[in-house]
């Protein structure tokens, strides 16, 4: 692929995305920056919000995945449309009645000053380690594509990455990121979509006879019912999915700063039952797209690699298919992760203004300016996380990163859970150290759970993590009649 033609089309790119930030940012405040002054419309910001949970690690991944899952996947999917059910019912009407500008303010109100912070630390670093390991990918890729043909360092392609998400998000923050989200989820989209056109035309397959290959192939299965002790047992992935959708979306400042920037609750509301059910087919298109790339590498005798993220760039951008396929697969790729990453940014923002700066006594002139400084430490200190995960040079950090930053979300999910379905108060001060000690026990479980238990425990630590979180807040509780 020529890095100059590459080079060429990101930069068309993301001058589209500094001309929507333009647009969007004229006459913008703190409250369009933080809330987009809630006027955004309800299906913009579904689409938006699609982008921003596919991140590039999953544009790359959820393909990869079927070579040892099949599409077992769907399984977690199909329960992630039960906690958007949950969100839209139980924690959005929560947010809204309370008018939250962060999420994790409601934890203050409901248990006090250290179970606030608590949340939004536990937030700040999840979202910080996360948007930087996709931010890595992406630079990589960048890296590899373009920068290297220019013998540019690696350090000034983090640098350029940084600075390009600056760019559009300094001003209109949230408002803009509600439109530029749309832009690339649909770029996201649009790259799957060509791959699977372009590659059942390079096997002579009609419509009906990709569905075939697809359904009749060893790599379709989806459900598993009859091994217990496998990580893709139905019960196991189905729950999983519902409470990780449950913590990393509706107690996520995130993905909720998204929701709350709509016109009420109603609109809020239908984002996010358009946004659930609309993953079920994204998703599947993925997988589908997993499929159709692994019976392509076994036709055209592609060597399977061995590690199956790479699957879908070696075949996209080392000539095995035409080159329009290579140029959306960057771009898609791009988009995937800056969809997410931009977002985090200004959600890290948010959240680090609002909960541990507190901004609400403060000027609207001066808590601009400390919102635009902690905007620029951020950037900075994405850089500093990329960089780190370049001096260990080991991929592998990023999916052992995103299992750490895993555990943050436990403690989240036993303190909103304690909060809203009972009415007990607690010590307020020990609630850092509960924070602490379930993920810490989690851990332990999970590393001794195949001598213990007679199986490894999958994603359903999380629900462990905020079992042992709920059941910690409970000893430190006091009886109250208030």
């Amino acid at each position: 692929m020529n890095p100059i033609l590459i080079a060429s089309i990101i930069a068309i790119y993301f001058a589209v995305l500094i001309t929507i930030s333009i647009i969007t940012g004229r006459n913008a405040d703190n409250d369009t920056f933080f809330r987009g002054n809630k006027q955004s419309p309800w299906y913009i910001v579904s689409i938006g919000m699609i982008g921003a949970s596919l991140s590039g690690v999953t544009f790359i991944s959820v393909p990869g995945w079927v070579g040892s899952t099949g599409m077992t996947y769907m399984q977690m999917v199909m329960g992630y449309f039960l906690g958007y059910l949950v969100i839209a019912h139980i924690l959005l009407p929560l947010y809204y009645r309370l008018n939250l500008t962060s999420i994790y303010s409601y934890l203050e109100d409901r248990f006090g000053f250290w179970s606030y912070k608590s949340g939004a630390i536990l937030f700040l670093l999840s979202r910080t380690i996360g948007a930087a390991a996709r931010l890595y990918l992406v630079a990589n890729v960048l890296q590899l594509t373009i920068f290297d043909s220019f013998n540019v360092p690696f350090e000034a392609t983090v640098l350029v990455t940084i600075l390009l998400i600056w760019l559009y998000t300094f001003k209109g923050g949230i408002k803009t990121i509600i439109w530029t989200d749309t832009l690339q989820t649909l770029f996201m989209l649009l790259s799957v979509g060509i791959t699977v056109v372009v590659i059942t035309k390079s096997m002579n397959l009609s419509f009906g006879g990709m569905i075939s290959t697809i359904a009749e192939s060893d790599f379709s299965s989806v459900f598993v019912f009859d091994d217990w002790a496998s990580k893709q047992h139905f019960i196991k992935q189905f729950f999983s999915g519902a409470f990780i959708t449950i913590v990393m979306t509706g107690l996520d400042q995130d993905m909720m700063q998204k929701n709350l920037t709509c016109r009420n609750l109603k609109d809020a509301q239908k984002n996010m039952h358009w946004y659930g059910f609309s993953f079920v087919p994204v998703n599947l298109l993925f997988l589908s797209l997993g499929v159709l790339l692994y019976t392509f590498a076994i036709n055209q005798g592609i060597a399977i690699p061995e590690n199956a993220d790479d699957l879908f760039p070696i075949i996209a951008t080392k000539g095995y298919l035409p080159p329009i396929v290579g140029i959306f697969f960057i771009l898609g790729l791009v988009a995937a992760a800056y969809s997410s990453a931009d977002s985090a940014l200004t959600s890290l923002t948010t959240s680090f203004s609002v909960d541990i700066i507190g901004l609400k006594s403060k000027s609207e002139k001066k808590a601009k300016q400390i919102r635009f400084l902690v905007h620029i430490g951020f950037s900075f200190l994405l850089a500093m996380v990329i960089l780190l995960f370049r001096v260990f040079n080991n991929d592998s950090i990023i999916s052992t990163i995103f299992n750490l930053a895993g555990y943050t979300y436990g403690p989240l999910l036993g303190l909103y859970a304690f909060g809203l379905f009972t009415s007990l108060k607690v010590k307020d001060y020990w609630v850092p150290l509960v924070a602490i000690v379930a993920p810490v026990i989690t851990g332990i479980l999970d590393y001794n759970s195949i001598e213990w238990f007679g199986g490894a425990m999958g994603f359903e630590k999380l629900i462990l993590n905020g079992l042992i979180t709920f059941a910690g807040l409970i000893i430190i509780t006091r009886w109250t009649k208030d």
